[in-house]
């Protein structure tokens, strides 16, 4: 897999990082790792900050909004599959901004 930081933004101001090319046969702990590796290779000596932050959201983010478009925007359905309570699968779409689809 190879992954580059966004081209728009500087690389001490970058906060997303974006894969160009994956075999979809790596596990995705393999992509995270190379995405990872990639980005702070990438860094050229500036500080990084928040990656912790910075990894979780680029995870849980498209996690949330692939399993309520799954589920049909059913925040019941999602939260049991997601093991979390609907109360936290609200306050953490709040969080991201994410809409539920009906």
């Amino acid at each position: 897999m190879k992954t580059a930081a966004l081209d728009s933004v500087k690389p001490s101001q970058s906060t997303e990082l974006k894969v160009v090319e994956a075999d979809r046969t790596d596990p995705l702990s393999k992509c995270v790792q190379d995405a990872l590796g990639f980005y702070l290779e990438n860094m050229a000596g500036h500080q990084v900050s928040n990656l912790y932050e910075l990894v979780i959201e680029e995870v849980e983010r498209p996690l949330f909004e692939t399993v309520l478009k799954h589920t049909n925007g059913n925040l019941s359905l999602a939260a049991k599959m997601l093991g979390l309570t609907r109360a936290t699968l609200r306050k953490r779409l709040r969080g991201y901004g994410i809409a539920r689809d009906r």
